[in-house]
Formats: C-alpha cells, structure tokens, sequence
C-alpha cells in the first residue's frame, strides 16, 4: 500500500516564495509518473541523508535522519491549462530549514540523474513497440 507523504502541508514553512521548475524537469517528472507510478521516492547521491519524494502535486525533498522531516519543496505547479511543452511552469518553493536553498540546485540535477537511471533500466527490458521497416 502506498502512503503519501503529507507532511510539507503539516510542519511550519520557514519562507515560501514563488518560483519555476523549468520544463525539461517538469515533462521529465510526468513521464516518470506514467512509467514508474503515482509516487517516486529518489536518493539524492550527493547529499546522502535526503530523499526526493515525487508526488503530482509536491516535489519534497526530506531528511531521513530526522524522522522524513521536509527540508524543501515544489509545490502548487500552474499547469492545469498548460498549452506548450517548452516554457516553464510556475510554482511555489517552500523552505523549510535555513540552509535549504543551499540543496536546490543539487536536488534537481541529482533528480534529473536518479529519473534517467530508472526510466533507461525499465525501458531496456521490454521490446520496442514500433517495427523496423523492410
């Protein structure tokens, strides 16, 4: 059974401001969710006690030592009427440690890397659904 995580919604947000997530890492995301599912939880490699938790709706970065305590998150993505592929999506970034703006750009690049691995490992073990042409 899945169990969603709910406390960025919960716990006291030190700065909340408003912010993008540009569309590359967005549409990489929402082709996760179809592959993998509803929930994703990534280790970020360089920063060995936070995980990556992605949900539709959040994007929460959370520090397993300290009982999944939200560190940061992406939260409230305006892409409900979203007409391109290409331009960003506004959002708003929740801080929720001093040092949490610290981890932002490591947590989207560690996240672009972790989502490559997975959805490359579970494309290799199926066959094409295109045939070659004779």
């Amino acid at each position: 059974m899945l169990i969603r995580y709910t406390r960025h919604n919960e716990v006291t947000v030190l700065n909340a401001r408003p912010g993008k997530v540009e569309a590359i890492y967005f549409n990489h995301v929402q082709t996760a969710f179809k592959r993998l599912g509803p929930q994703i939880r990534l280790r970020i490699p360089t920063l060995k006690h936070l995980e990556l938790v992605l949900q539709k709706d959040a994007w929460i970065v959370v520090d397993r030592v300290l009982s999944e305590f939200p560190v940061l998150c992406w939260t409230n993505f305006e892409s409900v009427h979203r007409d391109n592929l290409h331009e960003p999506i506004k959002c708003e970034v929740r801080y929720f440690h001093y040092a949490s703006s610290m981890i932002y750009n490591k947590t989207i690049e560690g996240m672009e890397t972790m989502l490559s691995e997975l959805l490359d490992a579970g494309s290799s073990d199926k066959r094409p659904d295109v045939l070659p042409f004779k």
